[in-house]
């Protein structure tokens, strides 16, 4: 569970408690049964984030007709940002080579210690009720519940609210003449048919679970009055004289006093000068016309059904893979598994006919979805991480040959043309979606930035398929070595820089350093921590057993980290974000040709 999905939590809880106060000032005039039951709404509403009946709705995906690149919301932002409201992009981080993160650790550590400390003290409260109920000696009363007298028993009350049981201090039949004990027993009957002892410990579970937000305790608080108001008025809707219930409640008050927990409905709860006055006026309060009932009813249903509904509407689009249809389609195709993929640009490719020579099937699935995914080299484009599909995708690698009808570009080829070739010879089915997952934050370090500016006419914009390479020739494109462990970035923005860091580190770089303008990028960084770790022993083998040099050579390249601070004064920040992520239904082997 994410900070930010619990500040998002927090913070619509509160507004929903905004909003019930608003709703219980207007029914002021009514029974304060109905407001009981929206300050309870109020308290579930910690117990039931948003966010996780957002994630029930996106359990139903909807299907489209459209592309997987062109993947257009069918929900308005605005409001799919009601689970969302705060978005943990902006948020820094601890550098990405710091081990421990201490804040949330502390945080966690007091958090536990005030749910224990406050557990414990309920606890405490329940066993010294248990024990009066103990000592306790059963009485017939002509009620439908359970009656015990006792001498432990603070107060009388309610105990229990799967079989409630009547706690009756020793010598109260003593103190209270027959109609104020009739009205006493009214009171506590009327809390058993409501059930408030359930309800009130759901919210002792939310008070101790929230114990830092004052709101909870707010909450709390109304609850414990409006349910003693609700149990009055219903004592004086069945004849019973105000004068006499209000003696009655102060002869308890005088030989007895509150119950220690919540949970245990007793007759001198809440405001009791406030409950004496609304007694002896002797006013019931009107009830809801059925259009006000019918009216709130839709509003619960509304603020339970919106969530789920955003969910429904915001759920990962499994589209058909399916191009435009007038999408050229290649005439030919040879695919043919191969061993060592290379993923670099083919110089042999054409319009019309495409060479790969060897490619991963996960570079093949990105270049179609992602890079070229409408036909055009997207430069700015960074590439979804993919995620799904059988073990053997991540290794795979195919060779392909193809031609096509007509002369289609080679962008267009290693994009539409490309998909709808892995949907017909791979039987892939794709979609996309936006999680939350680790991404990094480039912002600049202490010092400010070591950037040198680009010089218009410095170097040769980059085509696909690329031109035969002439001595001397600089390219305006981000270039990763794999034998150097360096990055060369010409004429790019630190936007397109980052989303080259990105297939470096092995997760999104989003950009916040606030520079604009296009500059002269080189890099040199150790391979080690890297993705290129990986790919370097994969295409050229692991290091010697004999090598001599020792595990800490000074003359090696500082991390990418460290290089990036040094020689560019940026710094890369670890954290979270939306990261837009390609997720595989279904693939198949392709038949050998």
């Amino acid at each position: 569970m994410s900070t930010a999905f619990i500040v998002n939590h927090l913070w619509q809880s509160s507004w929903f408690v905004f909003l019930a106060a608003l709703l219980a000032f207007a029914l002021r005039r009514h029974s304060p049964k109905i407001r009981y039951w929206v300050w309870l709404s109020a308290s579930l509403k910690f117990l039931i984030p948003f966010a996780l009946l957002v994630s029930f709705g996106n359990q139903v995906p909807l299907p489209t007709a459209h592309s997987a690149a062109a993947a257009d919301p069918i929900f308005p932002a605005t409001l799919a940002q009601i689970a969302e409201p705060f978005s943990p992009a902006p948020r820094p981080a601890v550098q990405a080579h710091n081990p421990m993160h201490w804040m949330p650790i502390a945080i966690s550590i007091v958090w536990a210690l005030g749910v224990l400390a406050i557990t414990l003290a309920r606890c405490r409260g329940w066993l010294k009720v248990r024990a009066a109920l103990r000592a306790g000696t059963p009485v017939e009363l002509l009620i439908p519940v359970r009656a015990v007298i006792t001498p432990g028993a603070e107060e009388p009350g309610v105990v229990g609210f799967l079989s409630p049981v009547l706690v009756l201090p020793a010598q109260l039949l003593e103190h209270l003449n027959p109609r104020q004990l009739g009205a006493i027993l009214t009171h506590e009957l009327c809390h058993a048919r409501r059930r408030d002892n359930l309800f009130a410990a759901v919210h002792m579970a939310v008070e101790a679970i929230f114990w830092f937000h004052p709101l909870v305790w707010w909450v709390g608080s109304r609850l414990l009055e409006e349910r003693e108001l609700a149990c009055d008025e219903e004592v004086l809707r069945t004849g019973c004289e105000p004068s006499e219930y209000v003696e009655g409640i102060l002869k308890v008050c005088r030989f007895y006093t509150e119950s220690p927990l919540p949970c245990v409905s007793g007759v001198t709860g809440a405001d009791v000068k406030r409950r004496l006055r609304s007694i002896l006026a002797g006013t019931i309060a009107a009830e809801l016309s059925g259009a006000r009932k019918a009216a709130l009813a839709l509003a619960g249903l509304a603020a339970l059904a919106t969530p789920i509904l955003i969910g429904v509407m915001t759920a990962p689009v499994i589209r058909a893979q399916s191009p435009p249809a007038d999408t050229p389609r290649f005439e030919v195709a040879s695919i043919k598994p191969c061993k060592e993929a290379n993923n670099g640009p083919s110089p042999k490719s054409s319009p019309g006919r495409l060479v790969e020579d060897c490619h991963g099937l996960l570079n093949l699935i990105g270049n179609a979805y992602t890079t070229y995914a409408d036909g055009r080299l997207n430069r700015n484009s960074e590439r979804a991480p993919i995620t799904g599909g059988p073990s053997w995708l991540r290794s795979a690698a195919y060779e392909i040959k193809a031609t096509a009808e007509g002369n289609p570009s080679v962008p267009m080829m290693l994009g539409p043309m490309l998909q709808r070739l892995l949907e017909d010879r791979f039987h892939l089915k794709i979609h996309r979606e936006t999680r939350d997952g680790p991404v990094y934050f480039l912002t600049v370090a202490r010092g400010g930035p070591k950037l040198h500016p680009f010089g218009e006419g410095s170097c040769t914009p980059w085509a696909v398929p690329p031109p035969p390479r002439e001595p001397g020739t600089r390219y305006c494109a981000n270039i990763i070595s794999l034998i150097s462990s360096s990055v060369e970035a010409l004429g790019a923005t630190l936007d397109e820089f980052s989303k080259t860091l990105g297939t470096v580190v092995g997760r999104p770089v989003i950009d916040k350093t606030g520079i604009t303008g296009r500059f002269d990028i080189r890099i040199k960084f150790a391979r080690e921590g890297t993705t290129l770790a990986a790919d370097y022993v994969r295409l050229i083998g692991p290091p010697p057993a004999s090598d001599p040099r020792p595990a800490s050579d000074p003359t090696d390249p500082p991390s990418i980290f460290v290089a990036l601070q040094e020689e560019l004064g940026l710094r890369l920040e670890a954290g979270r974000g939306p990261v837009e992520t390609l997720v595989i239904d279904h693939i198949e082997k392709p038949s050998e040709n």
